[in-house]
C-alpha cells in the first residue's frame, strides 16, 4: 500500500534526537529555545513559544485573553475539531461560519456572524492557503466592529478589539502579500504534528505578532510559565546554583515542548525551504498537470499572485457527484493500493457538534467542498513515479465509479 503521509525521518533526524539523549537535558531546553528563536527569524514575527501541540498553544492564547463562558468566538465550520474544541475547553461559544470555494473562511461571513458577545476570530488557512489576512484585520479594526466590542478582561481591554487568532497548523512557510504566516496578524498557532510538512513528532509553536501597547516579550514570559503547571522557573532556570526554589502564579497546564522534539524541529527547518517545500510543490505541480485534463477534476488553488501555499494538503473535489460516490472513489482507489483521506469533515457533521446544535445545512458550501473531497498523498519521499500512480489510481476510480460496468 502506498502510504498516505509518512513522516521524514532520515539519519540526520536519528542524529538529532541521539544527541540530545547523550547530553541528559530531554526535556524544555536550549535546544527548545533555540527552536524558537529560528521560528521567529523565518516567520518574522515577534517572539516564539514551543508548545506540546498546536491545540494546546490555542487554548493558551484563548485563556490569555480572558476568553470564558459567556464569550463567543467565530471558528469556520470547515476545520480539524482542535479549532472549535478549545473555544469549548473554556467554556465558550464558537460561533461556527461557512467558507468560500478556497476552503478559508470569508470575511463576509465573519461580520455577519460578529455580535457583542464576540471576543475572537480564528481564521483556519485550510490544506495550507492562507486566508485573506488583510480583509480580515481591516474588519476587525473598522469603527462600527470595534464599537460592538465589550471587554470583558484586562487583555481585552488593552487590545480594545477582537482578538485575530490564527490557526495556522497546515501553513507553516506559506506566503501572503510577500510575508510569512506567523506575522500575518495578532497570534498565529503552528502544528509539528507527524503529519505536518515540518514535524517534530508531536508539536506546535504560537508565533506572537501583536502591535503596542503590548509587549510580546513579557507575553511570552507569561505563556511559558503557564505551559509549565504556572511555575515561575523552568527546569533550566532551576539547575542553577541555588536556583532551586520557585512560585506557581496560577492553576497552569503540562504542554511544553521538549528538547527531542526541538532537535528534530532544527533539522527539518534548516532544510525546510531549499528540500521540503521544494520537493511538496513538485508533487502539486505534478498533480495539477496529470489531473487538470479532465473535466471531472477541480484542482485546488495553492498559488495566487498575492498568496503561496505551504503545500500541505493536496485537496482534490470531483465535480458533480455526491458524497457516497466520493466514498465510493476512495474506496475504488485503496483497492489499487494508494491511501487517500479526506479533510476534513464539517464539524457540525460531528457528534460533539451536532449534539450542540449545529446543523450542516447551515453551512451548503463547506458541505458542497467535503462531500465532493479526496486528500491525495504529498511527503518529501513520495518518487515522481509514485505520483503517477496516485493519478492513475484516481482516474480509474472515478471513471469506474462514474461509468460503472
Amino acid at each position: 500500500m502506498l502510504p498516505f503521509s509518512p513522516p521524514r525521518s532520515d539519519e540526520k533526524i536519528v542524529e538529532a534526537v541521539a544527541e540530545v539523549l547523550r547530553s541528559g537535558w530531554i526535556s524544555t531546553g536550549p535546544k527548545a529555545k533555540l527552536f524558537e528563536q529560528k521560528i521567529t527569524a523565518y516567520c518574522g514575527n515577534k517572539v516564539t513559544l514551543c508548545t506540546s501541540a498546536a491545540t494546546t498553544g490555542l487554548e493558551l492564547i484563548l485563556r490569555w485573553f480572558g476568553i470564558k463562558e459567556g464569550d463567543e468566538v467565530i471558528v469556520p465550520a470547515y476545520t480539524y475539531c482542535a479549532t472549535a474544541n478549545v473555544v469549548v475547553h473554556c467554556g465558550a461559544k464558537p460561533v461556527l461560519v461557512d467558507v468560500g470555494p478556497d476552503f478559508n473562511i470569508t470575511v463576509e461571513a465573519i461580520e455577519k456572524a460578529i455580535t457583542p458577545k464576540t471576543k475572537a476570530v480564528m481564521p483556519v488557512d485550510i490544506g495550507g492557503f492562507p486566508c485573506n489576512y488583510d480583509e480580515i484585520n481591516a474588519l476587525i479594526r473598522r469603527e462600527d466592529v470595534v464599537a460592538k466590542f465589550q471587554p470583558g478582561s484586562e487583555n481585552q481591554q488593552k487590545l480594545g478589539r477582537m482578538l485575530v487568532l490564527s490557526d495556522s497548523a497546515h501553513s507553516f512557510g506559506a506566503f501572503y502579500k510577500k510575508k510569512q504566516t506567523g506575522s500575518l496578524t495578532d497570534v498565529s498557532v503552528f502544528s509539528f504534528h507527524a503529519v505536518k510538512n515540518l514535524s517534530t513528532a508531536e508539536g506546535g509553536a504560537v508565533a506572537l505578532n501583536l502591535s503596542e501597547p503590548f509587549e510580546n516579550q513579557t507575553i511570552y514570559s507569561y505563556l511559558n510559565t503557564m505551559s509549565l503547571h504556572g511555575q515561575s522557573k523552568d527546569a533550566l532556570a532551576k539547575v542553577q546554583k541555588g536556583g532551586w526554589r520557585y512560585d506557581v502564579i496560577d492553576a497552569g497546564y503540562k504542554c511544553n515542548m521538549m528538547d527531542i522534539q526541538a532537535a528534530m524541529g532544527l533539522v527539518e527547518l534548516e532544510r525546510y525551504d531549499s528540500e521540503t517545500l521544494k520537493r511538496r510543490k513538485e508533487i502539486f505541480d505534478a498533480y495539477a498537470e496529470g489531473l487538470s485534463k479532465y473535466d471531472w477534476a477541480q484542482i485546488p488553488v495553492y498559488e495566487t499572485k498575492e498568496k503561496t501555499s505551504s503545500y500541505h494538503v493536496f485537496l482534490l473535489r470531483i465535480k458533480d457527484i455526491s458524497e457516497v460516490q466520493r466514498d465510493e472513489i476512495m474506496q475504488e482507489i485503496f483497492n489499487q493500493k494508494v491511501a487517500v483521506n479526506v479533510h476534513f469533515q464539517p464539524l457540525p457533521l460531528l457528534t460533539a457538534y451536532k449534539s450542540r446544535g449545529y446543523n450542516i445545512s447551515d453551512f451548503p458550501v463547506a458541505y458542497d467542498n467535503y462531500s465532493r473531497e479526496i486528500t491525495l498523498p504529498v511527503y518529501y519521499d513520495l518518487t515522481d513515479q509514485n505520483v503517477q500512480t496516485v493519478i492513475n489510481a484516481v482516474v480509474n476510480a472515478v471513471e469506474k465509479v462514474e461509468q460503472p460496468a
